[in-house]
C-alpha cells in the first residue's frame, strides 16, 4: 500500500538554512537596465534602447554576427519561405543585395509562384479556402505555363532554377520586375537557388510541368547551395520563414560540404519565424552549431523581424 499521510499534515519550514542575498549568483543586475526610447531619436537610438536580456540581445549578436561576416567578407546566406514575398520583403532583400550584404538566396518551390505572379501580374496570394472548394486552387493559367516553360528551358541550358526563374523575369521585361527577388538576385550577380518538393506547388498540378526537367534544375540549385554552404566557415545562415523544406536541404548542404573535406565549423545560425517548429531548431540551430558555432532563435512576424535586424547590420556597418 502506497504510503499516506495525515489529511493535515504540513511541512515545518522553522528549520530552514538561509544565506546572504549578496552570495547568491544573479542574472539581472541594474548596470544592465537601459534609458527607455526618447520620442525624435534616431534608429539607432531606438535599437539601443532595448532591454540586453532574451530576444533582444539575441538580435544584437545576430545583427553583430552578420555585420562582422560582411567585413570579413565571409558568406551571408538565407533561407527563405514563400511567406517573405507575401509580406513585401522582397524590396528589402533586393536593398541588401544591392549594398553586396547577401552571397546567395535560397527559396522553397512556392517562392517561384509568389515571385512571378508579382512580377507579371502586380499581385499574388489567392484565397485558398474559396478557391478550393471550386476546384479552382493554383488554377492560373499564365503562372503553371509561365513556370512550367522557365523549368525546362533551366534543364536544357544546363542552369539552375533559381537563376533561370530571375534572368526570365528580368530579361522578358515583365512588367512589374522591379518587384522580384530572383530579379534582384540575377541582377546583382548573388547565388539564387531554389529547392522543390514534387506536388507541394501550384505549378505541379499542371499538364504542363516537366517531373525530369523539374528534379534535374532544383539537383542543380541544391549542389550550388551546397557550394555556398561549403564557404560558411565565419559566415552566417539565416532561415526565415521555412519550416521544413530549407532546414532539410541546410542540414544535407552541410554534411555533403563536410563530407568532402569542407572545414565548416564555426559560424552562426538563426531562424526567424513567428512560432518555432521542430526542424528549423535542430537542423538550423542546434545540430549544425554544435561543433564551435553558435545558433539563435529569433520569434516574431516576418515583416517587423527582418527589417528590424537589417536596420541593425546597417547602423553598425555605419561605424
Amino acid at each position: 500500500m502506497a504510503r499516506r499521510l495525515p489529511p493535515h499534515a504540513e511541512l515545518d519550514p522553522s528549520g530552514i538554512r538561509t544565506y546572504p542575498l549578496a552570495e547568491r549568483p544573479s542574472k539581472v543586475h541594474v548596470g544592465t537596465l537601459r534609458p527607455p526610447y526618447r520620442p525624435g531619436g534616431s534608429f539607432r537610438a531606438f535599437v539601443e534602447s532595448l532591454p540586453s536580456f532574451l530576444q533582444a540581445e539575441d538580435l544584437r549578436a545576430v545583427a553583430e554576427a552578420v555585420a562582422r561576416a560582411h567585413r570579413e567578407e565571409r558568406v551571408v546566406l538565407l533561407g527563405l519561405g514563400a511567406h517573405n514575398i507575401k509580406v513585401g520583403l522582397q524590396p528589402l532583400y533586393a536593398d541588401l543585395m544591392a549594398r553586396g550584404l547577401v552571397s546567395g538566396v535560397a527559396l522553397n518551390g512556392a517562392g517561384i509562384v509568389h515571385d512571378l505572379e508579382l512580377a507579371l501580374a502586380g499581385h499574388t496570394s489567392e484565397d485558398v479556402a474559396a478557391q478550393l472548394r471550386q476546384g479552382r486552387f493554383g488554377m492560373a493559367r499564365e503562372t503553371g505555363e509561365w513556370v512550367s516553360g522557365v523549368i525546362r528551358r533551366a534543364r536544357d541550358r544546363g542552369v539552375g532554377l533559381g537563376f533561370a526563374v530571375g534572368e526570365a523575369i528580368w530579361e522578358e521585361g515583365l512588367p512589374h520586375r522591379e518587384a522580384s527577388l530572383l530579379a534582384a538576385a540575377y541582377r546583382h550577380g548573388v547565388t539564387a537557388t531554389v529547392h522543390v518538393a514534387v506536388g507541394t506547388d501550384i505549378v505541379h498540378m499542371h499538364p504542363g510541368c516537366d517531373g525530369a526537367a523539374l528534379g534535374e534544375a532544383s539537383l542543380r540549385d541544391f549542389r550550388r547551395f551546397a557550394a555556398l554552404v561549403a564557404e560558411l566557415e565565419g559566415g552566417v545562415y539565416l532561415n526565415v520563414g521555412s519550416a521544413v523544406v530549407l532546414p532539410e536541404v541546410f542540414l544535407k548542404a552541410l554534411t555533403l560540404a563536410r563530407n568532402l573535406g569542407r572545414e565548416v565549423a564555426h559560424f552562426t545560425t538563426a531562424n526567424l519565424d513567428f512560432v518555432r517548429h521542430y526542424r528549423p531548431s535542430v537542423n538550423v540551430v542546434g545540430r549544425p552549431t554544435g561543433g564551435g558555432g553558435r545558433g539563435y532563435h529569433l520569434t516574431g512576424p516576418h515583416e517587423i523581424l527582418v527589417p528590424l535586424l537589417f536596420g541593425w547590420v546597417l547602423e553598425l556597418l555605419e561605424d
